[in-house]
């Protein structure tokens, strides 16, 4: 009994390792390429707004064989970040998947008449020139 335990244990996480990647705030980057194209979206009614969260919605993804539908989902807002869905882009005669996930938000610099934002003359922010 306990050989078979064994194989079992080693397909499942085998298996595992064909099911896609969640891309975290730690920046995971995954970039997968295929022959296919994914098949047309699947339309999923979008639930109403929820407090916190946002709706990610459903994607076509690979699971090493074909292609494989992941429904929607509400994911939690980390602040701080922003979320960008996975999309599957033609790069020549193949498919590009490219997982989305939250990425650090970009920190913007305000920009003013007098230059690119890095330095302000003294009292223009108090005019609100800078």
């Amino acid at each position: 009994m306990k050989p078979i335990f064994h194989v079992a244990a080693i397909i499942a996480v085998s298996a595992a390792a064909f099911a896609p990647l969640q891309a975290s705030a730690g920046g995971i980057n995954v970039s997968i390429m295929v022959p296919l194209p994914p098949p047309p979206i699947i339309v999923e009614v979008n639930p109403p707004p929820r407090r916190g969260y946002i709706w990610a919605p459903g994607y076509w993804s690979w699971n090493g064989h074909k292609h494989v539908w992941f429904e929607g989902r509400w994911e939690q807002v980390r602040e701080g970040h922003h979320y960008e869905p996975p999309v599957w882009r033609q790069d020549g005669d193949k498919w590009r998947f490219q997982e989305g996930g939250w990425k650090q938000a970009k920190k913007d610099k305000k920009h003013n008449k007098h230059g690119n934002g890095n330095f302000c003359p003294p009292g223009q922010a108090k005019k609100g020139n800078c």
